[in-house]
């Protein structure tokens, strides 16, 4: 199992350790970011936020889940966005 690496937010914004919480297994979800091993990717999660669900929804329909899970998935998330470059056209 691969642990991703820490995602810390800056200015005075409290820390989100999503390390422990999402997890690539090769053999799982064809290696999407899962929640602490758990067949629910970070994709569903976000996909149910951008959808409308409130946290308290998800949370009612994915009993498994905590609510520090879906806050490690917008950090993931926000992670990845700020990773991302972009290559200017020629």
């Amino acid at each position: 199992m691969l642990l991703l690496t820490t995602f810390s937010l800056c200015r005075n914004v409290s820390h989100m350790d999503y390390q422990s919480r999402i997890t690539v297994e090769p053999g799982k979800r064809s290696g999407k970011p899962c929640i602490r091993g758990m067949r629910i990717t970070v994709y569903d999660v976000l996909e149910y936020l951008a959808s409308g669900m409130s946290e308290d929804e998800i949370l009612r329909d994915f009993p498994d889940l905590v609510r520090e899970d879906i806050r490690a998935c917008l950090a993931f998330a926000a992670d990845r966005e700020r990773k991302l470059v972009s290559v200017p056209p020629q």
